[in-house]
């Protein structure tokens, strides 16, 4: 069993820092836009302590720290739900101009999606930060150790050889092969390589092997068999522009890779077990920060940018459940029905608690859990 303490202390570090940066961007363009805000809250549940601002903006910490919320005038519950139309109908001039749900479909789009985007904007800045102070490793993809009987060995292969594209994407550093390889599931690879100055393509398929997940348990993990040896000369320091492009770069990666895992789990191509949930994010945050505060920030880079990203899909609950509802005000001129709208809310907080659930039974499944 990991140190409880330990792990939950690092796990309430990393989710209030993500879910306060979320909130934060509704916030600060929910002011910018004239929003009345009530209520923002780090956890939900009851309140355990806070205190009122001068615009009479109530800033809480609440009992369960499982996410957090910023609530509007106008609102009927922490989902951002409207309040009956009456009630908004019968407001008067002074709280209509305060009042999120009487703001244009524009305005009220900027305040939903400024939540994800102020996830992917910190996480850039974080890896930007990184990138200047500790640098990025940048692995020439040279191979120095092919796996006795393994794939890279068995599709021809050789010591030496220079990865230059994987399925036709550009290979520029050892970790870009690691990444493809790894999002493979285990599919085919056509991989182009230089050997001698000269051009060779070889084709290359993944074998699965039992690998570490980095908490002790043992995953599914396609490998190609082939070998780097890693040197202090692999760390660059970046400048500010060029460590600003690779973290754009980086936060999009990751975006593009987690949508492409997602996909191979509907798809059946990739188990559903890896689905992890809160205690395994705690977990994780448990292990980055024994490694360091620099593991640790880089975590947190992480779990922001996958933040963003998930409440982007169009589900009800979520902020792109939102955006879909306003998208769909724009195109038609006026707001869907308010009935449409609350079953469309239950069916999405039945999705997003039935996936909670699964996450965090794959979590209790977990061998490091239990020791």
């Amino acid at each position: 069993m990991p140190d409880i303490l330990h792990t939950i202390v690092a796990f309430l570090v990393v989710l209030t820092v993500v879910v306060f940066v979320h909130e934060l961007g509704h916030f600060l363009v929910a002011r910018w836009n004239k929003v009345k805000v009530e209520v923002f809250s780090i956890g939900m549940g009851p309140e355990i302590m806070g205190f009122t601002d001068r615009q009479g903006t109530r800033w809480r910490l609440s009992l369960f720290p499982v996410g957090g919320y910023v609530r509007f005038f106008g609102d009927k519950d922490e989902a951002s739900g409207p309040d009956d139309a009456d009630h908004l109908e019968a407001m008067t001039p002074e709280e209509k101009a305060v009042c999120f749900h009487h703001k244009p479909v524009g305005a009220r789009s900027a305040v939903v999606a400024a939540g994800p985007l102020a996830n992917f904007a910190f996480s850039i800045l974080i890896f930007a930060l990184l990138f200047m102070t500790h640098g990025q490793v940048r692995s020439v993809p040279v191979i120095d150790t092919l796996i006795a009987g393994g794939a890279a060995e068995a599709a021809g292969l050789q010591v030496g050889d220079r990865i230059e594209a994987i399925n036709g994407e550009r290979i520029a550093r050892f970790q870009d092969v690691q990444r493809l390889v790894a999002l493979s599931g285990g599919e085919t690879l056509d991989i182009d390589v230089r050997r001698n100055e000269a051009p060779v393509a070889v084709t290359v398929t993944p074998r699965i092997v039992q690998a570490d997940d980095g908490l002790g348990n043992q995953i599914p993990m396609p490998q190609i068999g082939v070998q780097i040896a890693l040197s202090p000369a692999d760390v660059h320091r970046l400048g500010p522009v060029d460590a600003l492009a690779q973290a754009v770069r980086q936060t999009w990666t990751l975006s593009a890779d987690t949508l492409t895992y997602i996909g191979q789990m509907v798809t059946g191509h990739r188990s559903a077990d890896e689905l992890g949930g809160p205690i395994r994010i705690a977990l994780f945050s448990a292990k980055a920060a024994e490694r360091g505060v620099a593991d640790l920030v880089m975590f947190i880079a992480l779990l922001s940018a996958n933040l963003g990203l998930i409440n982007l899909f169009p589900i009800p609950m979520l902020d792109g459940g939102h955006l879909m509802f306003y998208t769909i005000e724009a195109l038609r001129g006026r707001p869907l029905a308010e009935r449409f709208q609350e079953v469309g809310f239950r069916i999405g907080l039945a999705m997003v608690l039935a996936l909670m659930a699964f996450a965090t039974w794959n979590d209790l499944a977990l061998k490091s859990w239990w020791g």
